[in-house]
């Protein structure tokens, strides 16, 4: 049984509806902005702390969608699993690489082939991301 790290990330967008993906210091995977959620937070608080200390953000805590959870295998954790609570946010600042993030970049969800995406964007909040983007073309 793998082990489990409980993270909030957000599926951040811009006014073009591109998503914003970092990478950490150190790795090759693009990922969500976010983070690990400490013992006395709200998965909400958790992305809002983690946005700022990673990306000098600061987002309003009731204006972030809660999309669920979701897991998959971590990305540069070998032999762990995330658990992560996502919530999708809107935002037209600028974001500031720092803390721990090297490498932050806006991407729009069709284009993404080149980059090396961790599991959990990959595999399901991308494609959930398009589910989106699909509905609203259609609506």
């Amino acid at each position: 049984m793998s082990k489990i790290i409980h993270i909030a990330a957000a599926l951040l967008l811009d006014a073009q509806g591109q998503t914003l993906l970092v990478r950490k210091r150190g790795t090759t995977a693009f990922m969500q902005p976010g983070g690990k959620i400490e013992a006395h937070e709200q998965p909400v608080e958790a992305l809002a702390r983690e946005l700022f200390e990673e990306l000098g953000l600061s987002i309003d805590t009731q204006q972030a969608e809660y999309l669920g959870q979701f897991s998959a295998p971590a990305a540069n954790e070998p032999g762990f699993e995330v658990c992560c609570q996502l919530f999708r946010v809107h935002s037209v600042a600028a974001v500031q690489p720092a803390a721990e993030i090297e490498e932050a970049r806006w991407v729009d969800i069709d284009q993404v082939e080149p980059l090396e995406l961790a599991p959990l964007t990959r595999d399901l909040i991308l494609p959930l991301q398009r589910e989106f983007a699909q509905a609203q073309r259609s609506a």
